[in-house]
C-alpha cells in the first residue's frame, strides 16, 4: 500500500461503528487526514486516536445544522481543506406493520438519513466548489431498490439518497466534484445483529436468499467507498454501486439457487 497523499482530507459521519469505522480505517491508508464524526463524542474521538495523531475525532448531529456548519468548520479550521466526505451516518429503524408505525419514529429516521446527508453534502459541498475538486459518498441500501416490509422510513430514505446523489452530481459535475452512493447489502454490523435481536431479520433466510450465500464484511463495503472517493473513479458520478452479493440481480425461486 502506498503512503497516505500528503495534506488530503476525509470525513466520515457515523465514523465510530460498523461500515463507517471500516472506512475510516481504509481510507486512513490512503489520505493523510480522516476526521472521524459520531454523535459520540467520546467514541470519535477513542477512534481517531487509533488511527493516529494526524487524525481527528468530533462530536456532531447530521441532522441539526449548527452541528453540521461547526463541524465543516471546525476542519476547515484545522486541516484547511476537505477532499472527501463519506455520509455514513445512520439510525435503525422501527420495524412495524406500516399502520402501526409511529410518526416520531419515521422522522428519526428519515432525519439522520436523508436529512443528515443533505445537511453534510451541502456544508461539505461549498468547501469543495470552492477548492474546484472533491468527492462525496453517500451510504444507500438495497432497500432504497427493492421491496421491504416494514421498514417505511428506511427504504424511503435510501431511494431518496439515490436521488439527491443524482441531483448533486449532475449540478456539481462542471465544478469538479464528484458525487456517487454505494448500496450495501446486508453486512454483519452492530446494526444488523440488532434487528435479528428483535426478530425484525432472520439470518439464515437472507443467506439462502443471497447468491454468494453470506452476508459482506464491514471491510468489504469500505473498499468500495474507498475507490468511489478516490481518484481511480475519476470519471464515475452520480452512480450508485450496489454491493449485495447478487441480492437484487437474483430473480428466481430461492429453492433454484446451487448449492442448495
Amino acid at each position: 500500500m502506498s503512503s497516505p497523499t500528503k495534506g488530503k482530507v476525509a470525513i466520515v459521519t457515523g465514523g465510530a461503528d460498523g461500515i463507517g469505522w471500516a472506512t475510516a480505517q481504509r481510507l486512513a491508508q490512503e489520505v493523510e487526514h480522516v476526521v472521524v464524526a459520531d454523535l459520540r463524542a467520546d467514541a470519535a474521538q477513542a477512534r481517531a486516536a487509533a488511527l493516529g495523531e494526524r487524525h481527528c475525532g468530533l462530536g456532531a448531529d447530521v441532522t441539526g445544522q449548527e452541528d453540521v456548519a461547526a463541524l465543516v468548520d471546525t476542519v476547515v479550521d484545522r486541516f484547511g481543506r476537505i477532499d472527501m466526505l463519506v455520509n455514513n451516518a445512520g439510525v435503525p429503524e422501527q420495524v412495524a406493520a406500516t399502520v402501526d408505525q409511529q410518526l416520531a419514529a419515521f422522522d428519526r429516521v428519515i432525519g439522520v438519513h436523508l436529512r443528515g446527508t443533505f445537511l453534510m453534502s451541502q456544508a461539505v459541498g461549498r468547501v469543495m466548489l470552492a477548492q474546484g475538486c472533491g468527492s462525496i459518498v453517500n451510504l444507500s441500501s438495497i432497500a432504497g431498490f427493492a421491496g421491504i416490509p416494514q421498514r417505511n422510513a428506511y427504504a424511503a430514505a435510501k431511494a431518496g439518497i439515490v436521488g439527491m446523489t443524482r441531483s448533486m452530481a449532475c449540478e456539481w459535475a462542471r465544478h469538479g466534484v464528484r458525487v456517487n452512493a454505494v448500496a450495501p447489502g446486508y453486512v454483519r454490523t452492530a446494526l444488523v445483529a440488532e434487528l435479528e435481536a428483535k426478530g425484525a431479520l432472520n439470518a439464515r433466510s437472507l443467506l439462502s436468499r443471497t447468491p454468494m450465500g453470506r452476508m459482506a464484511r464491514p471491510e468489504e463495503i469500505a473498499e468500495v467507498i474507498a475507490f468511489l472517493a478516490s481518484e481511480r473513479a475519476s470519471f464515475v458520478t452520480g452512480s450508485t454501486l450496489v454491493a449485495d452479493g447478487g441480492w437484487l440481480a437474483w430473480g428466481a425461486p430461492e429453492d433454484s439457487l446451487p448449492g442448495l
